[in-house]
Formats: C-alpha cells, structure tokens, sequence
C-alpha cells in the first residue's frame, strides 16, 4: 500500500488560538550544572509563529506574531508534522505572560 503524503505551507490556527514554537529544553541550569535527560525541566516559553484571525482583530488581546510568550502547556495541541517539530497550538487564554523589552506606552 503506497504511503499517502501531505504538504502543507502553512498553518493558521482557528478561533482565539494561537501558533507557537516552543523554544529548546534547557540541558544546563544557570550555574552550569548538566542536567540529564530525565530530569528535564519542561520548557514553557516559545515564539508566536502565526496567530489567528480572531486575535490579529481583537484589540484586547496584546499579541502578534513573533512575540516571545509564556504558555501553560496543559491544552497546548502538538502539530506533528515531524519527528522533532516544536510547534503547538496554544488557546489564548492558557498564554500567560508577553516579554517585552519595554512596557507598552
């Protein structure tokens, strides 16, 4: 039976959703101490690769894409595409902080 492949570009989340890369687990602390496998701490920031349209409309919600946030991962939907993806779906509600490299004006 011949393998049935699907190519898709491009991912636009629907609803108040939006797409993130989670970023890399941390291997090391911040005092240089090696941390293995097993001990992963699980990693909980990421950026927003592409938001839906639901939120680029929504003036309340302070989000757009690139913004580098911190998510609750408990209802973040992985998008399995590839073995080693990092790309999770995130409902707006469970984004809970926005770093910012000043406040707002």
């Amino acid at each position: 039976m011949a393998k049935k492949t699907t190519n898709f570009d491009y991912i636009e989340p629907v609803g108040a959703r939006v797409l993130v890369l989670k970023d890399e687990p941390k291997r090391e602390t911040k005092g240089g101490i090696a941390l293995p496998d097993a001990a992963e701490i699980p990693t909980i920031t990421g950026r927003i690769v592409t938001i839906s349209r639901q939120i680029e409309l929504d003036d309340d919600v302070p989000l757009k894409q690139y913004d580098k946030i911190l998510f609750h991962p408990k209802n973040a939907i992985p998008v399995d595409f590839e073995a080693d993806n990092q790309l999770y779906v995130v409902p707006v509600e469970d984004v809970v902080a926005v770093f910012r490299r000043k406040p707002p004006e």
